[in-house]
Formats: C-alpha cells, sequence, structure tokens
C-alpha cells in the first residue's frame, strides 16, 4: 500500500463478535441522512481532523455502541467506502475486528436496533439476498468471509495510517 493511498482512508468499517462467533449486527438509526433503517456491520464512521484510524474506531465504538475493548485492523486494503451523503465510493475503508463478550450499549441515535447472529449464517444470508445490507457490508462479507469460518482466526493486517488532515 502506498503513502498515497493512506492520505485517501476516510471512514473505516468495524465487525464485533464475541467469543463464540457470534456478530453484533447492527440498523443503522432511522434518522440517519445516509442509509437509515438498513442492516449493517456493527460500526462504520471516519476519522475527526488530527484523529488516527484506531482511535476513530476506538471512539466510535464507545460512543455508538458503549464497546472500549479494543480493534484489530483486518483488511487494509478494503475498497469500498460511503460519503457523507450516502454516495458510495472506491476510496480506501479498512476493516476491523473486535471480539469480546462486552455487552453493547448503543445510542438508539446511531443504532435503529440490532442482533446477534452467527457468522456463517450471516455470511449464507447475505450471499444469497436472504438479508438487504448496507451497499459497503456486502463486498466487506465477501472478503472477510474468503479469510475462514471463524473470524477469531483471521490474520492481523501490520500497517500504521497516518493521522486524518
Amino acid at each position: 500500500m502506498s503513502e498515497a493511498d493512506l492520505d485517501h482512508v476516510t471512514a473505516f468499517s468495524c465487525y464485533l463478535f464475541t467469543s463464540d462467533g457470534r456478530l453484533l449486527l447492527t440498523m443503522r438509526g432511522h434518522a440517519k441522512k445516509a442509509w437509515p433503517g438498513i442492516w449493517a456491520n456493527s460500526c462504520y464512521g471516519h476519522p475527526a481532523p488530527g484523529e488516527s484510524l484506531p482511535e476513530a474506531v476506538s471512539r466510535t465504538l464507545r460512543d455508538e455502541l458503549g464497546i472500549s475493548s479494543a480493534a484489530e485492523l483486518i483488511l487494509p486494503t478494503s475498497r469500498q467506502g460511503m460519503r457523507a451523503d450516502g454516495e458510495l465510493t472506491g476510496e480506501l475503508c479498512p476493516v476491523f475486528r473486535v471480539v469480546t463478550d462486552e455487552p453493547p450499549c448503543p445510542d438508539p441515535v446511531e443504532v435503529g436496533d440490532f442482533e446477534w447472529v452467527g457468522w456463517p449464517e450471516f455470511v449464507y444470508a447475505v450471499a444469497t439476498g436472504d438479508i438487504t445490507v448496507s451497499p459497503w457490508c456486502r463486498p466487506q462479507v465477501a472478503e472477510l468471509s474468503a479469510l475462514g469460518d471463524d473470524p477469531a482466526e483471521w490474520p492481523v493486517a501490520d500497517v500504521e495510517f497516518p493521522t486524518a488532515a
């Protein structure tokens, strides 16, 4: 990954799993400007100016889900992002994973609903169209499922990101 690529990281996705492999699936808040009421991965966000990507992930997990567990970078070069107006982009949108049994306490403005789902069942439902998910979630699920059936065993990436401008 080039330094120029790293400078264009403006979004991230995070998938939160329990130790037994269940995914925290969230529905975007109904008042959200982009994709309200749509099921998506556990959280999605953007770094604030001067904030590093890991700091942004931690802040979003804490503020939107009440989770303080550490996130690990899994897919540093995922290329599916979404602008604030809801338009999909080809920007870098690194994907993180959290494995924790810490119970979530979702912010109802950010999260309209949530449920725990088995990862293999979720992958199948996304692949067959049995569940409608956000446009950025679908390709990420395909990328993540290629890493194996056990999210806790996915390899952690070793990449450092610059601070957001």
